[in-house]
C-alpha cells in the first residue's frame, strides 16, 4: 500500500513558477513510476508528466520545456517545478503511482495510488 501527500499548490501570477512536492509512504517507493496529472475547472483529467523507476521522463506538450519533474527516492519524494505558468495550468494537480513496467503511463487508469490533489491557480 501507498499513501501519496501532495503539498506547494497556490495562487501565482502568470509568469511565475510553483513547486509541487508529493510525499510517499511505503519501503517500494524507488521500483514505482511516478506521475503528476491535472483537473482543470469542468475538464476531465489530463495526464502532465511522468518518472519511471529508472528515471525516465515524459512531459505532455502542454508542459514541455516549462515544468521539470525529479524523484528523491531517499526521500521517498517527487517533485514538480512548474515555471513560466500561465492562466490554462490552472487546475488540480494529483500525483499517482504504478508498480506497472511498460505500461501506458499517459493512462490515468495504469496509476494504482493517488494523493488527493493540490490546487493551482494562475492569474493573468
Amino acid at each position: 500500500q501507498v499513501q501519496l501527500v501532495e503539498s506547494g499548490g497556490g495562487l501565482v501570477q502568470a509568469g511565475g513558477s510553483l513547486r509541487l512536492s508529493c510525499a510517499a509512504s511505503g519501503r517500494t517507493f524507488s521500483r514505482y513510476a511516478l506521475g503528476w496529472f491535472r483537473q482543470p475547472p469542468g475538464k476531465e483529467r489530463e495526464f502532465v508528466v511522468v518518472v519511471s523507476w529508472s528515471g525516465g521522463r515524459t512531459y505532455s506538450d502542454s508542459v514541455k520545456g516549462r515544468f521539470s519533474i525529479s524523484r528523491d527516492n531517499a526521500k521517498n519524494t517527487v517533485y514538480l517545478q512548474m515555471n513560466n505558468l500561465k492562466p490554462e495550468d490552472t487546475a488540480v494537480y494529483y500525483c499517482a503511482a504504478t508498480s506497472s513496467i511498460g505500461g501506458s503511463y499517459y493512462t490515468a487508469g495504469v496509476y494504482e495510488y493517488w494523493g488527493q490533489g493540490t490546487q493551482v491557480t494562475v492569474s493573468s
